[in-house]
């Protein structure tokens, strides 16, 4: 156990301090195994803290069977690193030397959880056999069902405990301790609240001295209001921000189809066999078969049903020529009017006027080969799913939810491929800080289960640098004060004024300033955006962040601190988020993988049955060797962007016997 200290410090005594020579903030799948690895390293000097184990993405999401994207190993088909590195960096904004990393690290981080337990599905020669997943020229994708990520969080755990790392449950990360100026700022130590002490004199306030910090929370899926993140996923983007670090890519998102009441994404099976889409006005009449005015033909309505399981995330370029990302279109526009949207399972798709019955006939080769060959032919969606994916059906009865009934669904966000501004080895632009999964932004458009694999080689990256550069005696809290008190004290006064009902009379509470960020944010950053809506919406959370920041919440009472925090670093994440979009948009940027740019004068138009509409832009392809980097000036109090060229692919024709002499120096890790 780490030992508690106490110290005397913003007018409260007796303060808890934990010193360690590591500190992971988050416990999700990529927060494990890095802690995992951690101390397999060497670094016995660790801890994970988190808001509530088992809360995350990693132990609450999953598709129909979710994806784990990794180098190819089987068979006779050709695949390398650097063709997978291409596979990555082929979609735009990303950097050659991660993606090369990325690739480098599959197969060790993909076979330690297969040593770890995950049960990803063999041959009988012990070959894991693969599937293309989206955007994947390969087979390289496998998959343990669809609780990959909740294996993964499951069985790392239990290397977490057997190591005994110590876990602290139940605390809210509030602020980063830091020293320096500048490019020579660096953490030294993270506040927290106790959840459970919330009432005391000091409410819970936790103070750890660390000489390293490891940000591995997730996505920012909060900040949505239509979204299949689990609840509360807030993300630490606003921690790391707020001390200085910048971020990446943070306009590319995924979004795609997702039940809305429990939380789960329609990917895969859930589409292939083909389900009925309608929709309902608020009170469960006016049925209407919607995708009957977007496709002319029960082949162009069957087979794009069918094709959203392949190509599942809204993609701007699938809403061409009677593409499946007219799916997407219609659900959002028919919510858009206030009406509720469903996927039925019970039933075939229904035929408008002038259109031919369904029946398996009417698929595409593809299609109707897919399901033949799969033995998934029953006369209902339903039936044809038993035979196909029966745990697709089985994670929906475990939440007391009968696929047979109809479904609401809506166009989520999903997955944020943006994050913080990471180094070769996650590092981000604040030293000792890394970010590790969702929260690290090495991707641009990006193959669908490769955020899986990214999050552990992240991890791995992080622990063996940690473990080679920046293992050290943990912080003798005597000393280490010098440096922080200063910030804990500033952390007690504002805190403070969180509280003081004083100045905060015309104030909203914490959940109507979470409702405002959500619905901002589904108008001007999900899959249709228009430049004022952006600029109107940037202008607006600039005034919202600062209000945060002037105490402007209105608090009923300690126990609405943690979510009043979490309000303050959404908001800042949100900001930088809009002003990415802002600069992309206003210097000509397109419509690209998730989202439309709307814009009268676009040179594409959606074509639909009914005619065209939705005038956009297409893909500016020049801005794929462009990654935009967004941080928060705190000198200024604002936003501020800056355009970093993509770095290219390596040329790694490394030779053995130097890169074994620098191997045994430690000089790869100055490289």
């Amino acid at each position: 156990m780490i030992p508690r200290e106490d110290i005397a410090v913003g007018g409260m005594e007796d303060v808890a301090v934990y010193a360690v020579g590591t500190l992971v903030i988050g416990s999700g799948a990529a927060g494990l195994n890095c802690a995992e690895l951690l101390h397999a390293l060497g670094e016995t000097s660790l801890a994970v803290v988190t808001e509530r184990l088992g809360a995350g993405t990693s132990n609450n999401s999953g598709s129909d069977k979710q994806t784990y994207y990794k180098l190819g190993v089987f068979g006779d088909v050709p695949d390398s690193p650097m063709e997978f590195a291409r596979t990555l960096f082929q979609g735009g904004m990303c950097h050659g030397d991660t993606a090369y990393v990325e690739a480098l690290g599959s197969v060790p981080a993909f076979f330690h959880l297969v040593e770890n337990g995950v049960k990803f599905p063999s041959n009988s020669y012990g070959a894991y056999v693969g599937y293309k997943t989206d955007h994947d020229p390969r087979q390289r994708a496998t998959s343990a069902g669809p609780k990959t990520s909740i294996q993964m969080f499951a069985t790392s755990l239990k290397r977490v405990r057997a190591r005994e790392i110590q876990i602290f449950d139940g605390y809210e990360v509030i602020r980063l301790l830091t020293t320096g100026n500048g490019e020579k700022t660096r953490v030294i130590g993270a506040l927290a609240l106790n959840k459970e002490r919330l009432d005391a004199d000091d409410h819970g306030m936790t103070v750890f001295a660390a000489n390293n910090i490891v940000l591995a929370t997730g996505g920012p899926g909060e900040m949505f209001a239509t979204s299949v993140y689990p609840q509360g996923q807030v993300g630490s983007h606003g921690l790391a921000l707020g001390v200085g670090a910048w971020a990446n890519n943070m306009a590319e998102f995924q979004f795609g189809l997702a039940s809305i009441g429990f939380r789960w994404n329609l990917s895969g099976s859930y589409q292939q066999v083909v389900p009925c889409h309608f929709s309902t006005d608020e009170d469960g009449a006016d049925v209407r078969y919607f995708l009957n005015d977007y496709y002319e033909t029960m082949e162009q309505v069957a087979t794009n049903t069918f094709l959203k399981g392949y190509q599942w995330p809204f993609h701007a370029e699938r809403l061409q020529a009677f593409g499946s990302s007219l799916v997407d279109i219609a659900v959002y526009q028919e919510r858009a009017q206030g009406r509720k949207v469903y996927m039925d399972l019970s039933r075939n798709p229904v035929a408008g006027e002038g259109m031919a019955e369904f029946s398996l006939a009417e698929l595409s080769e593809e299609a109707r080969t897919y399901l033949e060959r799969s033995g998934a032919t029953g006369s209902t969606p339903y039936e044809r799913l038993q035979q196909l994916n029966p745990l697709a059906i089985d994670i929906y009865s475990e939440h007391d939810v009968d696929l047979r009934q109809p479904l609401e669904v809506a166009v989520c966000a999903q997955h944020c491929n943006g994050g913080l501004t990471v180094n070769k080895w996650w590092e981000t632009a604040v030293g000792h800080l890394f970010a590790i999964g969702e929260v690290a932004g090495t991707h641009g458009v990006r193959p669908g289960g490769s955020a899986l694999n990214a999050g552990q080689v992240g991890g791995r990256r992080a622990a063996h640098y940690i473990a080679a550069r920046y293992k050290a005696d943990k912080p003798e809290v005597a000393s280490w004060l010098k440096q922080a008190s200063g910030q804990i004290e500033a952390e007690f006064r504002h805190l403070g004024k969180l509280l003081d009902p004083a100045p905060r009379r015309d104030g909203e509470a914490p959940a109507e300033v979470r409702e405002s960020i959500q619905q901002t944010m589904d108008t001007a950053a999900a899959i249709v955006r228009r430049l004022p809506d952006v600029e109107d919406a940037a202008a607006r959370m600039t005034d919202l962040h600062r209000g945060m920041t002037e105490q402007q919440q209105r608090l009923s009472g300690p126990e609405q601190l943690p979510r009043a925090y979490q309000n303050e670093h959404l908001a800042l994440t949100s900001l930088i988020v809009l002003k990415t979009i802002e600069d992309l948009i206003s210097r000509g940027g397109g419509s690209r993988g998730a989202y439309m740019v709307i814009d009268r004068s676009g040179d594409r138009l959606v074509e639909t049955k009914t005619g065209t509409s939705l005038p956009h832009r297409s893909e500016n392809l020049a801005m794929r060797e462009e990654i935009v980097e967004a941080r928060f000036n705190g000198n200024r109090n604002e936003a501020e962007t800056k355009v970093t060229p993509v770095r290219p692919l390596p040329e790694d024709d490394s030779w053995y016997e130097t890169t074994w002499r620098k191997w045994r120096a430690g000089e790869i890790y100055d490289e």
